[in-house]
């Protein structure tokens, strides 16, 4: 009597996991292969990380975090939650394992890794869109210290130097508050892309609970209530060399993945104060510093570069022609990309570590459905 058809799931972050866990939860038996540990995506950011929404807004389903974590949990406390989610499911994940490629072979599935290669008539890709560092291929030379975000822990080797961060987004906010406020000799702010700046909370209240409510207007609406909002919460930052957003979150959101940055009251006041200025975006780079636009020299020890990621999705499935032009999966919500093959949490959009887990119930309800259908309709 032939056995269900087998799962293959790549990525242990909450993508991943949830995934599994509800195939588990179907009698689909599932596997989770992770180059790394079970959360290792989060396990390494930076100390100080905490989430931009709020807990009730942020769990997997059927796992909400405990009241003991706050109202934005942090990365150690995510990283333990995932761990304990995916052990409590009897989730199956084999770390240390490199996937190289996914590819088409016969009638199921090859999954290439650095020990050889595994099979599967299903194959989820779940690694997020956060995977690869992303670093601008300056001109120039720098003799300083050059590092993207994703190698930055916390500020106190920074202590005493000159810092540039480049990238206005919450990571790059919050590093250069955060370098500020531990002694660096000086924090420069580079921004390109204005950011639309939301609080994290708003009158004690987690600044996401009218996310559900927002997702359901249009887009131009939403835009302008947020404008409104930033207007009555952060106020006029310009003055302090961080222009005024020219586009919409949610429209900054859907163009470029990106433009919304989630902060404490504390960060802003940091640029107010002078402690964290604000400069043009970096053009090039000397030897003892940056060039910025307009030409200004900003002399530096350190350059922390919080430019973002890409998703890395070009080695494993770039021959499956899945793929847009800025590498993300044309299906990225979890529909079939290619009969058997899907991927879970590759959507910019607020909220998602709570999203991806809702995704995960669906996409592992149409799978264990066409296993089913599959098991009936073979020769016995």
């Amino acid at each position: 009597m032939r056995t269900a058809p087998r799962v293959l799931v790549v990525g242990a972050g909450p993508s991943g996991l949830a995934t599994a866990a509800e195939l588990t939860a179907r009698g689909v038996r599932a596997s989770v292969l992770e180059r790394g540990d079970v959360g290792a995506a989060w396990s390494a950011r930076y100390d100080a990380l905490r989430f931009n929404t709020s807990r009730r807004r942020s769990a997997l389903p059927g796992a909400p975090f405990p009241r003991a974590f706050g109202q934005f949990p942090t990365r150690d406390q995510y990283v333990s939650y995932l761990q304990r989610y995916a052990a409590e499911r009897g989730v199956v994940v084999e770390t240390g394992v490199d996937v190289r490629t996914i590819r088409r072979d016969g009638g199921s599935w090859a999954v290439d890794t650095a020990d050889g290669s595994r099979r599967a008539d299903h194959v989820v890709v779940a690694t997020g869109i956060y995977r690869e560092p992303v670093v601008p291929s300056w001109p120039g030379t720098f003799d300083g210290e050059l590092l993207h975000a994703a190698r930055y822990r916390d500020p106190y080797p920074f202590v005493g130097r000159r810092v540039v961060v480049v990238g206005a987004g919450s990571t790059g906010l919050e590093i250069a508050h955060e370098l500020a406020r531990a002694g660096a000799a000086e924090v420069h702010l580079a921004v390109r892309t204005p950011p639309n700046i939301l609080l994290r909370e708003v009158g004690g209240l987690p600044g996401d609970l009218p996310v559900p409510l927002l997702l359901r207007l249009p887009v131009r609406l939403v835009d302008r209530l947020l404008f409104a909002l930033q207007r009555a919460t952060v106020g006029d930052l310009s003055p302090h060399g961080l222009p005024r957003p020219t586009q919409g979150a949610v429209s900054q959101l859907l163009a470029r993945g990106a433009g919304t940055a989630i902060v404490d009251p504390e960060v802003l006041e940091s640029i107010r104060s002078g402690a964290v200025r604000c400069v043009p975006s970096v053009v090039r780079l000397e030897r003892d510093g940056v060039v910025l636009a307009g030409g200004d020299v900003v002399p530096a020890d350190v350059v922390v570069a919080a430019t973002g990621y890409r998703t890395g999705l070009e080695r494993l499935v770039g021959a499956l022609d899945v793929l847009d032009d800025r590498g993300m999966p044309c299906e990225g919500d979890g529909a079939e990309a290619a009969p058997g093959l899907r991927f879970v949490g590759f959507v910019f959009r607020p909220g998602l570590a709570g999203y991806v887990g809702r995704t995960a119930r669906r996409v592992a309800q149409e799978i264990a459905t066409a296993d089913a259908r599959t098991l009936t309709t073979a020769p016995s």
